[in-house]
């Protein structure tokens, strides 16, 4: 018996990642040119040749354009491709500007909790748990609101002016999965009947969704 538990107990013992990995060094400024190494994150550059600007961009600085996608919104994020210096420290921001009526439409980031900080502007945000209970707020500048890991979550301007927050996430990559992308702009695309099944709508309905989120 006691070889049986004693795996069992070294198993529990084992801490729990909750997040991106710790990094073993200072940093690990991003080689995102030399390396054809796929890996979980960048390789690195020899640190003696990491300077300050490896560490800094202005990225989130400008107002995105929102006029440039269906649902009217800007988001743009400090990927190792534009801050080398932030790869393996497990953290990433994110600037998200939406015009007037726009929205960022129901989504998930799977790698990753966001905490939104509004810059400017009127906004409804919301996320819903896994009993589909819906967690929704007012929210306006200065306000925070917090989206759990995985949740699905959306915001939406319900102002007269273009709105801007700014999120930070606990993961490099948190990755990000727009609902009715997914589901309707899928390639291969998945089956009208199933759509049509989940949704309680008819193939020509699926088919009309598709063609407005420029699926085939």
């Amino acid at each position: 018996m006691a070889y049986f538990v004693l795996p069992l107990i070294m198993l529990l013992l084992v801490p729990t990642i909750s997040s991106d990995p710790d990094s073993l060094q200072d940093f690990c400024v991003a080689d995102t040119k030399s390396s054809t190494v796929f890996i979980n994150g960048f390789p690195c550059m020899n640190p003696n040749y990491a300077t300050a600007k490896d560490f800094t961009t202005s990225i989130l600085s400008n107002q995105g354009n929102t006029s440039g996608n269906l649902f009217g919104a800007s988001v743009v994020f400090t990927t190792p491709q534009v801050l080398p210096g932030i790869n393996t420290l497990g953290v990433v921001f994110a600037r998200v500007d939406v015009g007037v009526g726009g929205e960022v439409p129901p989504h998930t980031h799977p790698r990753a909790s966001e905490i939104v900080f509004v810059l400017q502007g009127n906004l409804t945000v919301g996320f819903v748990d896994t009993t589909n209970k819906l967690f929704s707020a007012d929210i306006k500048t200065g306000d925070v609101f917090l989206f759990p890991k995985a949740l699905i979550h959306f915001v939406q301007n319900t102002g007269d002016t273009t709105a801007s927050l700014i999120g930070a996430f606990n993961s490099q990559a948190p990755g990000a999965q727009i609902i009715p992308l997914a589901l309707f702009a899928s390639n291969p695309a998945i089956p009208n009947e199933v759509l049509a099944k989940a949704f309680q709508i008819n193939a020509y309905e699926v088919d009309t969704i598709r063609k407005n989120l420029g699926g085939t």
